[in-house]
């Protein structure tokens, strides 16, 4: 596979990560189409439709803890309190018919409130003598009580459309009493990989010639992000051959994506294929490892051609591509906040452009944890990926940091997921 070209002119200007997603978003439309789902299937699917509420959660006013349900009325004004009991409710029993008035009623963590109760002691604050308790003063009315819809009331918006459903929104929905879901068609992908150099893991390798690893990256991340995979397998660098495998691709696919052979030198046929079958766009995106990115339409579908090295590719995706398929997919790209660290090194860089250094975190003073870096950092180095723990980003401003530096860490669970 063919190398992305490093000539600086060849791009047009340096666009930061935020322009270049900018740009991309200006030529995304949403795809069309939704279906209804079973809940068990929602997870990672994006929301069609607004969710409203049907019933208040929780449907009926239950105690917060074990203890000892009253009426604050009841209580006296200064001191202690001695009430006799009156019953005993526990989860999941109708507390219909227990009196309250003047009295207390043994509860249990979940269990409905008595009418009229509005109030609960915890068990380990009260005294028990004989068939009364002593309640202790200085409880507020409505302590250690949950109301009837206090987490959400019924006909509120539970789950706004667009919303990306995670593992906490989809028991909000189950706790609604909801089995299904209307959610947005996923995003279909289609990724191959071309060169007469690449050869499908597992066959014998012929002199001169590579195992493709970039596709099973893409297929895995481009998984992860909740699209649908087309594998195009690899492609022989033949214009015309691509320019119709392309033109299929556009027709039942919603985005196309590749690595490699995009770039102006004369092997790069992927470009040539493009531009034969649509329009064609260089970004130089100032970011290491990564940089020139190629975006176009085929057929009115958008094409992303990302670097050729694996670790550029990995980086790439996470902050372009990924955005892309979000909006594909009808929903706000995330926007990636890392956590604090100290470097466990010095690093020289060039202003003007972001570096994510790929590193390996170890405890370290005050909670705050070190960075180290991997010892090797070449674009093509996939251990680098695989032996570390995340990428720290030095703002595009820096040009060198000392060790004792604090800055951000983004760990590969945030970018794949």
């Amino acid at each position: 596979m063919a190398q992305l070209s490093a000539d600086a002119d060849a791009f047009g200007p340096m666009l930061t990560i935020e322009q270049a997603a900018e740009r991309a978003a200006g030529h995304i439309v949403a795809v069309a189409g939704i279906e209804t789902i079973p809940l068990s299937e929602a997870d990672g699917r994006v929301l069609a439709q607004d969710v409203i509420a049907p019933v208040d959660l929780p449907p009926f006013a239950n105690s917060a803890v074990d203890g000892y349900a009253v009426r604050f009325a009841d209580l006296a004004a200064t001191g202690e309190t001695r009430l006799p009991l009156s019953g005993r409710v526990a989860a999941g029993v109708d507390a219909a018919g227990v009196t309250t008035t003047g009295m207390a009623v043994r509860v249990f963590t979940g269990a409905p409130m008595p009418a009229g109760a509005e109030t609960v002691f915890m068990q380990e604050d009260v005294v028990a003598e004989g068939g009364a308790v002593v309640l202790p003063a200085g409880l507020k009315r409505g302590a250690n009580a949950r109301p009837a819809g206090e987490d959400i009331g019924r006909g509120s918006l539970a789950l706004a459309a667009g919303r990306g459903l995670r593992p906490q929104d989809l028991a909000l929905l189950a706790a609604l009493g909801l089995t299904k879901v209307v959610v947005r068609r996923r995003v279909r992908v289609a990724i191959f990989s071309t060169g007469d150099e690449l050869n499908e893991p597992g066959t014998a390798l012929p002199p001169a010639g590579i195992y493709d690893a970039n596709r099973s990256l893409l297929r895995a991340m481009v998984a992860r992000v909740g699209a649908e995979v087309v594998d195009l397998g690899i492609l022989r660098d033949e214009p015309e051959s691509l320019a119709a495998r392309l033109l299929q691709a556009a027709e039942n696919c919603d985005l196309i994506l590749t690595s490699g052979g995009v770039s102006t030198g004369e092997e790069d046929h992927v470009k040539a294929a493009v531009e034969r079958a649509g329009e064609l766009a260089f970004w130089r995106v100032a970011i290491k490892p990564g940089r020139p990115v190629a975006m176009g339409l085929v057929s009115g579908t958008p094409f992303i051609g990302l670097p050729g090295n694996p670790v550029a590719v990995f980086v790439t995706f996470a902050f372009v591509a990924r955005t892309v398929i979000a909006l594909l997919s009808g929903t706000t790209p995330v926007r990636l906040h890392g956590l604090p660290v100290r470097l466990g090194f010095p690093y020289k860089k060039k202003a003007g452009r972001r570096e994510y250094v790929r590193v390996t975190l170890v405890p370290g003073a005050n909670g705050i944890a070190v960075a180290q870096k991997h010892p090797r950092d070449g674009a093509g180095v996939l251990t680098s990926l695989t032996e570390t723990d995340g990428l720290v980003e030095l703002a595009d401003d820096l040009t060198s940091v000392t060790e004792g530096t604090i800055a951000p860490f983004l760990a590969y669970e945030m970018l794949t997921g």
